[in-house]
């Protein structure tokens, strides 16, 4: 059974929400005949330094001349950011010194309702991951680096190495294997969700019948925030009484030689993240209604021709995405938990021969751990922290390596910039 695929030429930033950023949204207009209303808002000295250093700092990046480098943009804008933070830590401890009956909030624990919601618009999830959900390579991602994590956010997504694109074949050409790809015509969001709900569906089938499937997509609410991930493989044991899926991932190398710890570790995190995933989804912890409203989908908006013809010629004729969430119900009704043992194989890039495989079993408690300590910094609850400095070698490739203070020998975490970078 064939599996869809968007074709990307058709689709718009708004119609792919786990892809793409949101499209931003237009600015009300305001009636002539309707008289305007300006609400007024007393603030604090403290707020309005914030305030002005805000401005200071926008002002600062609108009047740069326009042959500045990204990489003089990106410098000012964490100087800027680190400015303003370290204000409002200042103006916030010095009235709690000057005034032993002021609390400070922030070591206090308890936080207005406004400074709350601030911290939540402010915060990187919201900012970048808003109706997009996070990706199971988002956490990855944390835990290699929280700042090279940040700065990727903030100063752009770096452009793929040679490695990065030859694994990139490598899992092309080992789906497939086992999938062939029909390419469809999409109007819509909620198109876009269908095909990636029906693709579960037939990769699921294709699991039961078969005993093997290939870049299979999640979607699934974990630890609070909507994760989405693709798992490389997933496997049913040949035994006859394992009736437990095992799921893989497939790691390629540059060098004829299995990877450090650290690596390791990251790998094991993304398995881990999947069958968190899976089990959810299995058990039938889906809330749908938050579905709907987070991706901002309408469960019964009409799917396009297109859709709807290719659902029926799979065996599942559906309307809307509320029909095909019913099919994807009915399908992890019929799938077990995934495996407790999880395996990571790594191949050399040259000729893809087996160099290793690393087996080991599931820890629920040390995934949901890592997770909820990536969510801190994704949530604004605490800043990105350098990686530990056991680990700088991570350093040498970075591309934000110059910018980063960490990278820089006998570097101490929190130093801040030096004032000629």
């Amino acid at each position: 059974m064939p599996r869809l695929g968007t074709n990307s030429s058709k689709m718009t930033e708004s119609q792919s929400p786990s892809h793409f950023p949101p499209p931003e949204e237009e600015e009300p207009t305001q009636n002539q005949n309707t008289p305007f209303h300006v609400p007024v808002e007393i603030i604090s000295d403290e707020e309005m330094a914030l305030i002005e250093a805000a401005f200071a700092a926008t002002r600062a990046l609108v009047s740069s001349p326009p042959r500045a480098s990204s990489s003089a943009h990106f410098r000012e804008n964490v100087r800027s950011i680190k400015s303003i933070t370290l204000l409002s830590k200042r103006s916030i401890s010095s009235c709690s010194q000057s005034d032993p009956f002021v609390i400070d909030v922030e070591d206090s624990g308890r936080l207005t309702s406004s400074q709350k919601r601030n911290r939540v618009v402010d915060s990187l999830l919201h900012r970048f991951r808003r109706k997009r959900g996070l990706s199971v390579t988002d956490i990855t991602a944390t835990e290699w680096c929280e700042k090279k994590m940040e700065y990727s956010l903030l100063g752009g997504k770096p452009e793929k190495t040679k490695a990065m694109k030859a694994g990139s074949i490598r899992h092309e050409a080992l789906e497939e294997e086992v999938i062939k790809r029909v390419k469809v015509h999409v109007t819509s969001a909620e198109d876009v969700w269908a095909l990636k709900f029906l693709n579960f569906i037939v990769g699921a089938n294709q699991l039961l019948f078969d005993g093997l499937t290939r870049e299979l997509p999640l979607v699934g609410f974990a630890e609070g925030v909507w994760m989405v991930g693709i798992i490389d493989e997933i496997r049913m044991p040949k035994g006859e009484s394992d009736t437990y899926p095992m799921l893989v991932d497939t790691k390629t190398r540059v060098r004829a030689s299995l990877p450090g710890e650290p690596q390791r570790r990251n790998g094991r995190l993304q398995l881990m993240c999947y069958k968190h995933l899976w089990d959810s989804l299995v058990a039938d912890e889906f809330p749908s209604r938050q579905f709907f409203d987070f991706f901002s989908l309408n469960p019964y908006q009409i799917l396009s021709a297109e859709i709807r013809e290719n659902t029926a010629k799979c065996g599942f004729p559906a309307e809307t995405l509320t029909d095909m969430l019913r099919y994807l119900r009915n399908t992890w009704n019929m799938l077990p938990p995934a495996h407790e043992q999880l395996l990571l194989r790594y191949e050399l890039q040259e000729d893809q021969s087996l160099l290793g495989e690393d087996q080991f079993e599931y820890d629920l408690n040390w995934v949901k751990g890592q997770i909820k300590s990536s969510l801190e910094v994704w949530r604004g609850e605490r800043e990105a922290s350098y990686t530990p400095e056991e680990e700088r070698w991570k350093c040498r490739s970075c591309k934000f390596a110059s910018e980063c203070p960490a990278s820089n020998c006998g570097s101490q975490e929190g130093r801040t910039l030096n004032a000629n970078s």
